[in-house]
């Protein structure tokens, strides 16, 4: 197992200004993925989190959510869910809408993909306003499974999401925070 922390990890994600509008500040994590030691770190020290509490399976929100939880769901030797944007998936799904900035999206999951006594963690690459994720728990619930967990890498504080996820009955846990959105 590689220990790192969270400044290690904080320094690993870059920043990039402005994008992918004007006054975003967007937080990349792939140079997590291009570091050997940001990504085994940051694996294990989630993998090792969940390693006894209890999970039946681990979901991911598309895309990069998908990145983080097929690995995870490997290294605990759990099954991955996939929730996906509208349209994406190819067999009877049930689905959520949620508010954007701008607007609405809708994620979906297969109808079957769980089951009540279920017990999931969700993950994505960071929080920022929190419909995603919110909408994600949402599905997994209607289906009757526990949610165990939210979790990402970055939580973004100041757009309320991790507040929101917490508001609305749901544990939260990331590896680093960045102020600013």
């Amino acid at each position: 197992m590689i220990r790192v922390d969270s400044d290690f990890i904080r320094k690993t994600i870059r920043t990039v200004p402005d994008w992918p509008e004007k006054g975003v500040m967007f937080r990349d994590i792939t140079p997590i993925f291009q570091n050997p030691i940001a990504l085994r770190g940051t694996m294990d020290a989630f993998i090792h989190r969940y390693f006894e509490m209890g999970a039946s399976m681990i979901a991911g929100v598309d895309a990069r959510g998908f990145l983080l939880g097929v690995t995870i769901a490997y290294g605990l030797n759990l099954p991955f869910v996939p929730i996906r944007k509208k349209g994406k998936l190819p067999w009877k799904t049930i689905e959520e809408e949620y508010e954007l900035e701008y607007g609405k999206a809708t994620v979906e999951l297969h109808a079957d993909a769980v089951k009540a006594g279920d017990r999931v963690v969700i993950f994505d690459d960071l929080i920022a306003t929190g419909g995603t994720m919110l909408a994600a728990a949402q599905l997994i619930q209607r289906l009757g499974a526990e949610i165990i967990e939210a979790s990402a890498i970055v939580d973004l504080p100041e757009l309320g999401g991790s507040k929101k996820l917490r508001d609305a009955g749901l544990s939260v846990f990331t590896l680093v925070e960045f102020e600013g959105a």
